[in-house]
């Protein structure tokens, strides 16, 4: 919404309710800034300054497949999906929402719930007077005070599953009100800069027979703190983190040990084609032929507060500082159907050079020249072929697989070219 909206809406609300209209327009602005919809927002002020919440327009019932960011208040009946429950913050103070995925026979459409109405996964509900907005460009219902909420007398045949259970390879960005049995493949805490101060999370991976992928637990989960640990989470929620899913366990989610312990598979073999259309992808091994060193590989010093490569002494954050000395790789892996950028760090690149950075210093020191490290990997690892593990994230720069393993390839490259040439002709 632009300033000018905003400012308009502002000035009818306040001539309604006959108070300031500044204090209606910080109102409103603050509401909207945390996501809260527009027609929720003005209800909220109407109820603050005593004024009339009725609607201006009566709701009309739709099919979720039919409900738009344009279809105004609406009133639909829909079996509840997923149930999530987190707390967000607007205007200073921390508030509760409900959120989730409503489906009917058309289709589905995720939701919003600021109050608690009772919403359990599995019932057939009929919302009354719900606003619409789009969110992540897509339609998103939202409800509250003003609206109603009633379990139906019917049923609703969908093909969709109630309740949220869902492998890792299953997850997409946005979903909500997730269950989950996974293994904690790795794990550590951290302190940040929370919202309330400085807070203690945990964050690593976690495994299933499906997937691995990254998480976060914004407080710290006695049963997520051991490595090896299998545990249930329900009611977590899904972002997107450096281009993959990544899961989120809240307060308000539920996590305790399995006795029955989750096996967690490799590696998801993929093409770079693949992976790169996918928009990045989580514990993958990629397989081809390095074709080039990049500049940038070898012998490279890092910025010692940011941990960034340096140019010439000159970090782009911190200006001139006192370089650390490291090793790095990027080799220009192509398997045919794309290519992508293997980064090695230092321990890899040690395996790939058979030496350690001191090794490369005392090299660099002979031949006066730090180049001579680069030029060692080129001739050792161009025109070879091999096995990349890693997270593959796609930007603005291109793909770029950051490396857990690099090893040199013992596939058939017979049989990978007829699994090839099959992949192209479908």
């Amino acid at each position: 919404m632009s300033v000018m909206d905003l400012e308009s809406r502002a000035e009818e609300l306040a001539s309604d309710l006959g108070v300031d209209k500044e204090e209606v327009e910080e109102g409103l602005r603050n509401l909207v800034e945390y996501s809260v919809p527009m027609e929720e927002a003005e209800q909220s002020l109407r109820r603050k300054y005593g004024g009339d919440t009725g609607t201006s327009s009566a709701p009309t019932s739709a099919d979720l497949a039919d409900v738009t960011p344009d279809s105004g208040n609406v009133t639909v009946t829909a079996k509840v999906l997923t149930v999530g429950k987190r707390s967000i913050r607007y205007n200073g103070d921390d508030h509760v929402i409900f959120e989730g995925d409503l489906a009917d026979e058309s289709g589905t459409l995720s939701y919003t719930a600021w109050d608690d109405f009772g919403l359990e996964a599995g019932d057939v509900v009929r919302i009354g007077n719900a606003s619409v907005r789009e969110y992540e460009g897509h339609p998103e219902l939202n409800f509250g005070e003003s609206s109603t909420v009633t379990v139906a007398d019917e049923d609703l045949d969908v093909p969709y599953e109630a309740g949220g259970e869902a492998a890792l390879d299953d997850l997409e960005a946005g979903d909500r009100g997730v269950t989950l049995d996974v293994r904690v493949v790795e794990v550590e805490r951290k302190t940040i800069d929370g919202r309330d101060g400085e807070t203690e999370i945990l964050s690593g991976v976690l495994g299933d027979e499906t997937a691995r992928l990254p998480f976060t637990a914004w407080e710290v989960v006695p049963a997520l703190e051991t490595e090896g640990a299998s545990v249930h989470v329900e009611n977590a929620y899904v972002r997107e983190f450096r281009g993959v899913p990544s899961v989120n366990v809240s307060e308000f989610s539920a996590v305790a040990e399995r006795d029955q312990p989750v096996e967690v598979g490799g590696p998801t073999r993929m093409t770079v084609r693949g992976a790169v259309s996918g928009g990045g992808a989580y514990d993958v091994e990629l397989v081809g032929n390095v074709i080039e060193v990049r500049d940038g590989s070898g012998l490279i010093e890092r910025c010692p507060e940011c941990g960034r490569v340096i140019q010439k002494g000159q970090c782009r954050t911190h200006g001139e500082v006192e370089g650390e000395d490291d090793l790095r790789v990027k080799a220009i892996l192509d398997d045919g159907t794309g290519t992508a950028t293997a980064i090695l760090g230092r321990e890899l690149t040690e395996d790939v050079y058979e030496g350690t950075l001191e090794d490369a210093l005392d090299a660099a020191r002979d031949a006066m020249d730090r180049e001579v490290v680069a030029d060692d990997i080129r001739e050792s690892v161009v025109g070879r072929e091999y096995a990349v593990r890693g997270h593959l994230s796609v930007d603005e720069y291109g793909a770029n697989l950051e490396a857990v393993r690099f090893r040199e390839s013992g596939d058939d490259p017979v049989e990978r070219a007829h699994d090839l040439l099959a992949e192209v002709s479908a």
